[in-house]
């Protein structure tokens, strides 16, 4: 079994959880996921499976886009709605003045990771830390606010939309975006409404896969993932090369391609360099003979 499954992330949920309970659900150990999601978040969480998990690699570096709530005059230790409340402000905040705010949370931006995170540190998960009441230094990260939108806003609630970089905490931005008004403020919802080329609407919610006959069904081609890049056949000739992790020559613009064989399979992720191809990541089944 070999694919990529799009799971709509219940609330609750770890992304490990969610991994595990589908080991058992397609019979498989070869599993993981692509962007963990914090237990409250929902939304798409790419899932790989078999020969799919050799994907995430280039998943990692994906785009995500997410639709999130927050809450102006409510700061928490954990910057998001569920962490222990530090402390309540008065909001006094203007559409005109939330919305002139954004402006310097759009592009490249510096973020400090939460303490509240999966993020290592000397070896130490913050998160392990941050529940025995530790607080270590964090150094700045650079991340990419792609675009920020505000969907709506009603003074104190604002739900927006965002598409940003790998690496990019949501809670934390939502976190300094309070501080950028002086009211303080946190993550009071949050769904991921796509990661990398999978969108919403490809997502199956967990608890159909659990009930699912064929659960099998709901995967995705491996080569799914990479729909950005342009498709071509290899000759028999050329198709063994590619099976054999040797390039060969290839007249063609220089770029990233998606290769099959002569049977339609997907082989691999190529790129065409100076009129020769070679395999940036194959996917073939290698214990298939031609």
């Amino acid at each position: 079994m070999n694919g990529i499954v799009i799971v709509d992330k219940p609330q609750g949920w770890t992304s490990q959880d969610v991994v595990s309970k589908l080991r058992g659900v397609l019979h498989t150990r070869r599993i993981g996921h692509g962007g963990t999601l914090d237990p409250m978040a929902t939304g798409v969480l790419p899932v790989f499976v078999g020969r799919g998990t050799r994907g995430v690699e280039f998943f990692e570096h994906a785009e995500k886009t997410y639709e999130t709530v927050l809450r102006l005059g409510v700061t928490t230790d954990t910057e998001d709605i569920t962490g222990e409340v530090l402390e309540n402000r008065t909001v006094n905040v203007t559409k005109e003045a939330f919305l002139a705010a954004l402006d310097r949370f759009r592009g490249e931006i510096q973020q400090i990771p939460p303490m509240y995170s999966a993020l290592k540190i000397n070896g130490q998960k913050l998160c392990d830390l941050a529940r025995k009441g530790k607080e270590v230094e964090r150094k700045p990260r650079t991340i990419t606010i792609f675009a920020l939108d505000c969907l709506d806003f009603d003074g104190v609630n604002a739900t927006l939309r965002v598409r940003c970089s790998k690496g990019t905490y949501i809670r934390t931005l939502c976190k300094d975006i309070g501080e950028a008004l002086g009211c303080g403020g946190c993550m009071a919802s949050l769904r991921r409404t796509a990661a990398g080329a999978y969108t919403l609407d490809r997502a199956v919610p967990l608890q159909t896969l659990i009930e699912a006959e064929n659960p099998e069904s709901y995967l995705l081609p491996l080569d799914s993932m990479f729909e950005k890049y342009p498709a071509m056949t290899l000759t028999a000739k050329q198709e063994k090369c590619c099976r054999n992790g040797a390039g060969f020559t290839y007249p063609g613009e220089n770029g990233t391609y998606r290769v099959y064989g002569q049977t339609g399979e997907f082989l691999a992720l190529s790129q065409i360099e100076d009129g020769v191809m070679s395999t940036v990541k194959s996917f073939f089944d290698a214990s298939a003979s031609l």
